[in-house]
């Protein structure tokens, strides 16, 4: 995995912690308004099989990443969620995945999907590219960068998917959906769209805004009839925002 890796700025990179060392998590730092979720489903029974599950791969050894699966619900109260981005399961790749979909830390090289976002990005409002994968300036605007799963192990893609955690961040959906500030959800390829029933169902009055595309992959960002280059969602999202008198997103 060391070519995941850059070097080349401010000295060797401080690779500690990349995984998950304890379990199960620490949820006292969760934002308030996400504790009843998190309490309903840490006691619920797919909570507890999850729980179960995730202490038996450590106990065998496995790398499970990413050391803090519950980053996106400390560091983002349910309040002032404005726009949600809806990822599968976080990278599967050493030192990649940080807690928040689609998002890598500081000085890792950015994984296609990140890199077709910001071309997106940049086709919609010409600039310089970031340089830095790490999405926490969109947090702090009120994005809920959500994967569907929380937990992967190294090396191998969505293997923790259907454990348990669609009851927490499918309830995460809903709970957002519920809001009565217009929320803009972004559901990029087959497996966010299928969430849309999450939202659809609470969101009787059709007061959110839902854009739908392809995933950006390289595999599919460019394909027909949804294609993710040219979707115009960052554009549409701040247009939504600016009309629901809310400040836009400094994407």
């Amino acid at each position: 995995m060391q070519s995941n890796f850059d070097f080349g700025r401010e000295g060797a990179l401080d690779l500690a912690p990349m995984s998950l060392a304890t379990w199960p998590p620490d949820a006292s730092s969760l934002a308030a308004d996400w504790q009843p979720l998190w309490q309903s489903f840490a006691l619920s029974e797919q909570g507890q099989s999850l729980f179960a599950r995730i202490a038996e791969r450590l106990e065998a050894g496995a790398r499970i990443f990413p050391p803090d699966p519950l980053r996106i619900f400390r560091t983002l109260a349910l309040s002032e969620v404005r726009v949600v981005i809806l990822g599968q399961d976080p990278y599967h790749g050493l030192g990649q995945a940080e807690g928040f979909s689609f998002s890598v830390p500081d000085r890792i090289k950015m994984p296609p999907s990140l890199r077709n976002i910001f071309k997106e990005i940049q086709r919609e409002s010409p600039g310089r590219l970031p340089t830095s994968g790490h999405l926490g300036r969109w947090v702090s605007q009120g994005v809920l960068l959500l994967n569907t799963a929380l937990t992967v192990e190294e090396g191998q893609p969505a293997c923790h998917a259907r454990w348990g955690w669609e009851a927490l961040t499918e309830g995460a959906i809903s709970a957002v959906a519920q809001s009565v500030r217009p929320v803009v959800f972004m559901l990029w390829g087959a497996h966010a769209q299928a969430k849309q029933a999450f939202i659809s169902a609470v969101d009787v009055d059709r007061r959110h805004l839902v854009l739908q595309a392809n995933h950006p992959s390289p595999l599919s960002a460019l394909r027909a009839p949804m294609p993710f280059i040219g979707c115009g969602h960052f554009r549409m999202a701040n247009d939504f925002l600016r009309k629901t008198q809310q400040t836009p997103i400094d994407w």
